[in-house]
């Protein structure tokens, strides 16, 4: 009868093929293939699937087509992983001019970026270079007021001792829309990458970040070392691999076992991961012999000996 067939269920048999569609913020994708593996319909829709997705993920863009949101968004990058960012950093970072970008986020992804995207490093490492706050606040408002959209890529979260806030204040002060996008804080996916639940039944019930940039005998020092000695649940230090040592014998002064298990986990989440087991009586000089380095998450208490083979105990 010379009429058009689209047969879905047989492509081969068919004389006319549809595309497989799909949308993503006001732009519609269409997918068709033509070659005999093609013609699959599912094979097809699979294609048009992933597309949409890298649209709205933001692993997919048109740089020189792309929708410009002049101003900042203050993105949390994750504990170090580029696949730990949320969907929405990741879209924000594919539509950035600017990116500042800090030490412990997710570096990767800048490689990524189109070649007109300025990067600047906001690197603030550990006895090595060192860009200061005001300069990096300064950039941010620069660079704002030129039109551009701006992305300050931080490491974890930017309000988990990631001075976010100092940087929303001094936005704000300049009059600068800024928008925030929490991130994976280290503090739980670190321990998590590791094997390490910061919680888990009849063992810990709570548990308590801590940054250990400061030693616990330090006048600026704003913990209260010895309630935290006295706790039951899980000790997690930041920043805490050079203070380590005091860190464990003040905590032992404060009543904690000298027996109680720690794990020092190194630049967890990435392919550099590597986990060290110890105690709080012999910690300080295992993180020596191992030569751990930052970034490096601690933690403390009788979740590091919780293994995936090991029973939930009776209590609650």
């Amino acid at each position: 009868h010379r009429v058009w067939c689209v047969r879905s269920d047989d492509a081969d048999a068919a004389t006319a093929w549809t595309p497989a569609t799909g949308h993503s913020e006001g732009v519609t994708v269409a997918v068709l293939t033509t070659n005999a593996k093609g013609r699959d319909p599912r094979h097809t829709a699979a294609i048009r699937d992933a597309v949409v997705e890298g649209l709205r993920d933001g692993t997919l863009v048109a740089p020189h087509h792309r929708t410009r949101t002049p101003g900042v968004a203050l993105v949390g990058g994750g504990p170090g992983d580029p696949d730990l960012i949320t969907v929405r950093g990741r879209r924000l970072l594919a539509e950035a001019d600017v990116v500042i970008a800090d030490r412990l986020g997710p570096r990767d992804l800048l490689a990524e970026l189109p070649p007109h995207v300025e990067v600047i490093d906001a690197a603030k490492i550990p006895y090595g270079r060192f860009m200061a706050q005001e300069a990096i606040n300064n950039a941010l408002i620069e660079h704002a007021r030129q039109g551009k959209a701006v992305v300050r890529l931080k490491g974890g979260d930017p309000y988990v001792y990631g001075r976010g806030m100092e940087e929303v204040q001094a936005l704000a002060e300049a009059g600068i829309a800024c928008t925030v996008v929490p991130g994976i804080s280290s503090s739980i996916s670190v321990p998590g990458a590791a094997g390490i639940p910061v919680t888990h039944r009849g063992v810990a019930h709570d548990f308590t970040v801590v940054s250990g940039h400061i030693a616990p005998d330090d006048e600026r020092s704003l913990v209260d070392w010895a309630a935290l000695a006295k706790l039951r649940g899980t000790l997690v230090i930041l920043m805490g691999v050079d203070k380590i040592g005091a860190i464990a014998r003040t905590l032992m002064a404060g009543g904690k076992s000298a027996d109680t298990p720690v794990a020092v986990v190194q630049e967890g989440t990435t392919a550099a991961q590597r986990r060290v087991d110890a105690t709080l009586a012999t910690v300080a000089e295992t993180v020596l012999a191992e030569n751990v380095k930052p970034p490096s998450v601690i933690v403390i208490g009788e979740v590091v000996s919780v293994r995936p083979d090991s029973s939930p105990r009776a209590s609650e």
